[in-house]
């Protein structure tokens, strides 16, 4: 498992509500993590923002939960 699917899987609901405030329009259902699918959500996100994979995962790994 990658750094970055460790991190979806602990952070989720912070990482969920951060993607929220970024890019409002995401929806719950867009947002729905299962775990072994973060692929899958990855993609919708990039469908939905037309963000690159390449740039939500710098976003996602610049997030910083203590």
């Amino acid at each position: 498992m990658s750094a970055l699917n460790d991190k979806l899987k602990g952070n989720w609901n912070m990482i969920k509500g951060s993607l929220k405030q970024k890019w409002a329009n995401l929806t719950d259902d867009e947002l729905l993590y299962e775990e072994g699918r973060e692929d899958e959500l990855l993609g919708r996100i990039q469908k939905k923002t037309g963000e690159t994979r390449e740039s939500l995962n710098r976003f996602i790994e610049s997030l910083k939960f203590d």
